[in-house]
């Protein structure tokens, strides 16, 4: 570190750390004059602190930052992944139960797509794990109608841009025909918003489920639409690269009943 280098770190980072918001959420806040350094007011996320700074958010001490945790979460269809929504539509965080900490999805699934969701308490895992550098490969087990031949779907191996957007190339599997529907199994790296029913649409396919079924190392394995399931600590360290830390028995949670 250089004389000229502030020390600390960034207050958007230390924000996300807390479980506030994720990073980019937090300088959002910044900007709205929620949270005051040292008794005073900022709308800058251009700011470095240490520990012996005092931080708060709507007037409350900032709490010290719990260890990073992540959870399985299964979505139903139906769900909006966002924490408020626009059109008053049901969301993701409408249901989980309620002895869940203050959590954030990484990555989302639209409003029609089922499956494997990481939930986590930390902005700075959210931040790292949807990076597309992070290079974890999310799979999907995909029903379309048709009879789809490997020729089709050449261009999603290939890559392809569709209005103006740019696919990298997709794992296409054919796995069965079921009459008028066929199943296949796609993997991606990225998750553009709708990415695999506009590229398919784009060849001609209809889909009519998906269903992400991993998130890299992680599985949906026998989850039930709307069960919880924390993963255990060992896990979290091995896989992300974490400090150890403290390792609270991991349980299934049912959703909650509004």
């Amino acid at each position: 570190m250089t004389e000229n280098t502030p020390k600390g770190d960034r207050i958007a980072k230390v924000l996300a750390r807390a479980g506030l918001a994720s990073r980019r959420e937090a300088e959002r806040l910044i900007e709205a004059g929620r949270v005051s350094v040292n008794g005073k007011t900022i709308t800058s996320p251009a700011l470095n602190v240490t520990t012996a700074d005092k931080i708060a958010f709507d007037g409350k001490p900032l709490a010290d930052p719990e260890p990073p945790r992540l959870w399985l979460y299964y979505k139903p269809i139906g769900l909006v992944t966002s924490a408020r929504d626009e059109k008053g539509r049901e969301t993701v965080f409408d249901t989980l139960p309620d002895d869940l900490p203050r959590v954030m999805s990484i990555g989302r699934l639209d409003l029609n797509s089922e499956g494997l969701l990481l939930l986590t308490n930390d902005g700075e895992v959210k931040r790292k794990l949807e990076l597309p550098s992070t290079g974890w490969v999310r799979k999907y087990r995909v029903r379309a109608k048709g009879t789809p031949s490997d020729e089709t779907l050449e261009p999603l191996r290939k890559g392809m841009t569709v209005d103006g957007v740019r696919y990298q190339p997709m794992d296409v599997r054919l796995d069965r025909q079921q009459g008028a529907n066929v199943w296949l199994t796609v993997g991606l790296r990225e998750g553009k918003n709708r990415e695999i029913r506009r590229a398919m649409e784009a060849v001609g396919i209809t889909v009519n489920r998906l269903l992400r079924i991993s998130y890299g190392p992680f599985q949906l394995a026998d989850l039930k639409p709307g069960e919880v399931e924390e993963i255990k600590q060992r896990v979290v360290k091995d896989q992300l690269g974490l400090h150890e830390t403290p390792k609270p028995q991991p349980k299934r949670r049912r959703p909650r009943r509004n």
